[in-house]
């Protein structure tokens, strides 16, 4: 397997992951990666994409470059907004894989942190994130209120 930044052929793989990352937001996956694509201001910064030895994807990390995380005393801060891999995949290190490609993106651009989050009940992501040497830096119940 390897690790590489995604190209414009890749755009129906990462709909389908995002669909399985993000269910709820199916309306907006194919506008997003392709805004990305057309170099419009969006959400992603950079998308490494994980590939198997015939050439079919089946992972991916997205990033982006935000101005807080929680835990860092930066200004800004290369932050992994999306980590997946296909079910399939899963055990074989290619989570591993592509953070160590978010790492290496990161420190080219003179970064020496990469921030995360889940959802506080995701246990499995908690787990992958402690494995690869994330650090727990803080627990939060967000609110919002409409009127």
């Amino acid at each position: 397997m390897i690790a590489r930044f995604a190209r414009p052929t890749d755009k129906s793989e990462l709909v389908r992951m995002r669909l399985n990352l993000w269910p709820d937001a199916q309306d907006e996956h194919e506008v997003e990666i392709q805004s990305y694509f057309d170099g419009k201001p969006s959400f992603i910064d950079q998308i490494i994409v994980c590939e198997d030895n015939n050439r079919a994807l089946f992972g991916f990390a997205e990033l982006r470059i935000r101005n807080y995380a929680e835990g860092s005393e930066k200004m800004a801060v290369p932050y992994l907004e999306g980590w997946y891999v296909d079910e399939s995949g899963r055990g074989q290190g290619a989570g591993r894989l592509l953070i160590s490609e978010a790492e290496k993106w990161a420190r080219s651009l003179g970064y020496h942190e990469l921030a995360s989050d889940t959802d506080i009940e995701n246990q499995g992501s908690i787990r992958a994130h402690l494995a690869i040497g994330f650090q727990e830096v803080e627990r939060a119940v967000c609110f919002l209120k409409k009127f």
